[in-house]
């Protein structure tokens, strides 16, 4: 009898201990963390790098390549004086000259009365008839081979019918000088540049060349 009372004690210590044991084990795996350690956090929540982004664009610096120094080039193609009545001798260098104080001239100054005819230079392309507040009136004139463009500037008006995209000869007239633009009111003239294109052929961007020992 006694024997009897005590094997449902020791029945029920094993039980006992073995489901503490299995209380244990069930907390320990309930309270295991269950969020992402913060360094796996950081890398989660770190964004992709943006292989996508625009590269910043390099800036143009070729030019075309012609086989020869410019001034030699042009020299050989005996440009025309751009003004009527001009003679070469009338030609002063004013490309060095300094223009508002910080700003190199790039061009010569052709001093002429107004409505005196502009001529084309050579054969070429009218690129662009352009009104700016600098330039006032002015024509991007591409030579044949549109290595180099031609500008004239502070025209009082073209010549009738001219347009982008004409075709025009040596000699030809395509405005006439004035005073448009940041000229001088009591001072036409013509202001004349030549430049050496890019790449790219854009009537506006090129490198300056100095008209004087060409024309001269």
């Amino acid at each position: 009898m006694g024997a009897r009372a005590r094997r449902p004690a020791a029945g029920w210590l094993i039980g006992a201990a073995a489901t503490g044991f299995l209380a244990g084990i069930l907390v320990m795996v309930v309270s295991r963390p269950t969020t992402t350690p913060a360094a796996n956090r950081e890398l989660i929540a770190a964004p992709a790098a943006d292989t996508a982004a625009p590269a910043v664009p390099a800036p143009i610096t070729a030019t075309p390549t012609i086989g020869a120094d410019p001034l030699e080039e042009l020299r050989k193609r005996h440009l025309e004086l751009p003004v009527r009545g001009l003679e070469r001798d009338d030609l002063r260098d004013t490309f060095d000259e300094m223009r508002g104080g910080s700003r190199r001239h790039e061009a010569l100054d052709i001093l002429a009365p107004r409505h005196t005819p502009v001529l084309a230079v050579e054969a070429g392309t009218v690129a662009k008839l352009f009104l700016s507040n600098a330039g006032g009136m002015t024509i991007y004139q591409f030579d044949p081979t549109s290595t180099y463009a031609y500008y004239y500037a502070h025209l009082d008006r073209y010549a009738d019918g001219l347009k982008e995209g004409d075709a025009v000869e040596r000699g030809q007239v395509i405005g006439y000088v004035g005073t448009s633009g940041n000229a001088p009111p009591d001072t036409p003239h013509l202001h004349f540049a030549i430049f050496r294109l890019t790449d790219d052929k854009r009537w506006w961007q090129g490198t300056a060349i100095d008209p004087y020992p060409i024309l001269r």
